[in-house]
């Protein structure tokens, strides 16, 4: 008798249990929860499902509770009850973007970033589903639903309803008519998307067909036709209407989405820099080569950092928070490593202004020397003395640049002393003698040059020799001045003209048998024309070919 007291008083405490479950709009949470709850086939119960409806019959209230509950496991969503707000006064403060989300309003969206059409807001200290979101019920529908069955549910309606395992056998039947549909797809349209690709080729990048090519646009068009094809799946998944795996399948869809378009956009940045570089190398210079794999490989981790912050959302979580993260990140990072973010800016200018190119010798700051190599920190320069110097890049970026290296021609002068007891007509005949070997000379500019008798020194008549060399290397110049100074050196040789050097000159009276101490110039015109005329001879038919093995090191 015991047991049977005990029995009925659990079962009837079961029963009382079961009944606990109330229709509550007090809050978002239990607003929510009686939706989704009632609408559950164990604890199926329309009428208190369409509560949450405000405002509308019976009829159309139960048919609104059913359409949302429809449209959430059509995209896949699950409502995480513990997420939900339990004030009765909750506030939502976060501006989504979204024209219907009013900002700082008595209103809860449960998935703002995924569905933000659909939220609930207050009426009369109870929670109802808004205004704005029954008003749209059917567009956001058509959206989720944009392939129905309609057509096939009422040709074959006994099909609709066979069951395998409580499990609608349709569903699965769909499934993989879907997945056969998207294996076709791909045949169908991989060969379409490699003509695309052929014909925008052709256009941007004319009289290009070699094999490398052709393989670089079938390795692009395979995963723009799977984005193609996960577009298409994804539109036809929420019309099977199978909740879990929806938000499962879905889930996947995104991000496999997501990363097909990082590898487009990686390999369409590559493949557009190797065309570039391989059909024009003549607009590409030496800093280039060097700067373009650094900067290529800074844009590839910014398209897969943006990626990820595009996978972050696709779990739900809002892009506010990612972006005010990243941003809060990237203020950190940038403080903590604010040398290297300068130096990178710097690299950036570098590469966009090219104030100079490698081998070019620069002057600025205190340095000066040959660029040697420029990284994505720093600039490495050789002076002259074959010290090397380690320049961060936003210095540079910032840097008055004297780039001797953009001359046309290098400048060299110097002055010739000859001494003063050298006869004019000799004078004469040796600055002429010295323009012709100019003009003779293969690494000179001969329209552009000087020579001139310029002045009285202390020991010397000074004599201006102004020339421009076309070779820009320092080796390329010492040669050309060694050739230019060994036939002024036998010029003046022919001619016994004589280079002064400092001397002080005492005259004495001769004594009687004594040779003077003044050299003896010559002075039969005819004898020193000859002279000249000869070593012109032999000066232009001389090999002043450069040597290869001239030293290369830098110079100003």
């Amino acid at each position: 008798m015991k047991k049977i007291s005990f029995l009925l008083i659990f079962v009837s405490f079961l029963g009382y249990g079961q009944n606990t479950v109330k229709a509550d709009l007090s809050s978002p949470n239990t607003t929510l929860y009686t939706h989704i709850y009632f609408l559950l086939p164990e604890n199926y119960d329309l009428d208190k499902a369409a509560t949450t409806v405000r405002e509308r019959n019976r009829a159309e209230a139960q048919f609104i509770a059913k359409r949302i509950k429809e449209i959430y496991d059509g995209n896949g969503l699950i409502l995480d009850f513990s997420k939900i707000p339990t004030d009765p006064s909750y506030v939502d403060t976060v501006d989504f973007g979204v024209r219907t989300l009013k900002h700082n309003a008595n209103r809860y969206a449960p998935f703002p970033v995924r569905l933000p059409e659909v939220y609930i807001e207050k009426y009369n200290n109870k929670w109802y589903y808004s205004q704005e979101t029954i008003d749209n019920l059917e567009k956001i529908y058509s959206k989720t639903f944009p392939l129905e069955f309609t057509w096939f549910n009422k040709k074959f309606p006994e099909f609709f309803t066979i069951t395998v395992n409580d499990v609608l056998i349709w569903k699965p039947v769909a499934l993989l008519i879907t997945l056969i549909l998207s294996v076709i797809l791909f045949f169908i349209l991989e060969p379409i998307m490699f003509f695309l690709l052929r014909l925008l080729q052709r256009i941007f990048f004319k009289n290009i067909s070699d094999s490398k090519t052709m393989a670089v646009l079938h390795e692009l068009a395979k995963p723009i036709v799977f984005i193609i094809i996960i577009r298409f799946i994804k539109k036809v998944l929420p019309s099977l209407q199978m909740v879990k795996l929806n938000a499962l399948f879905l889930t996947g869809l995104k991000i496999a989405e997501t990363v097909f378009w990082i590898f487009v956009i990686l390999k369409l940045l590559k493949t557009i820099l190797n065309f570039y570089h391989e059909h024009h190398p003549e607009k590409k210079t030496k800093l280039d080569k060097q700067l373009a794999p650094i900067l290529n490989k800074v844009v590839q981790g910014i398209v897969i950092f943006i990626g990820f912050l595009h996978i972050l959302t696709v779990f739900g979580v809002d892009p506010t928070t990612v972006l005010a993260g990243a941003s809060i990140g990237g203020v950190a990072v940038a403080f903590a490593a604010q040398d290297s973010v300068k130096n990178l800016i710097g690299t950036m200018v570098i590469f966009l202004d090219k104030p100079f190119q490698l081998d070019d010798w620069v002057q600025f700051a205190g340095v000066e020397g040959s660029v040697e190599r420029v990284g994505l920190r720093s600039t490495q320069i050789r002076a002259a003395d074959t010290t090397l110097y380690q320049v961060p890049n936003s210095k540079i970026s910032e840097a008055d640049i004297n780039n001797k290296g953009l001359r046309v021609f290098r400048r060299y002068t110097t002055e010739l002393g000859i001494r003063y007891d050298t006869p004019p007509d000799l004078i004469e005949t040796f600055v002429e003698g010295i323009k012709e070997i100019i003009a003779l000379h293969p690494s000179t500019k001969s329209q552009s040059y000087n020579v001139s008798f310029i002045g009285f020194g202390a020991s010397s008549l000074n004599i201006m020799v102004n020339v421009y060399f076309k070779g820009l290397d320092w080796g390329q110049e010492q040669e050309s001045k060694h050739i230019l100074h060994l036939g002024i050196v036998r010029l003046a040789a022919a001619l016994g003209v004589e280079f002064a050097f400092p001397s002080t000159t005492m005259m004495i009276e001769q004594f009687p048998g004594q040779e003077s101490l003044a050299p003896t110039y010559m002075k039969d015109k005819a004898r020193i024309e000859g002279e000249v005329k000869k070593i012109m001879d032999a000066f232009d038919k001389e090999d002043h070919e450069m040597d290869p093995n001239a030293s290369t090191l830098p110079g100003g």
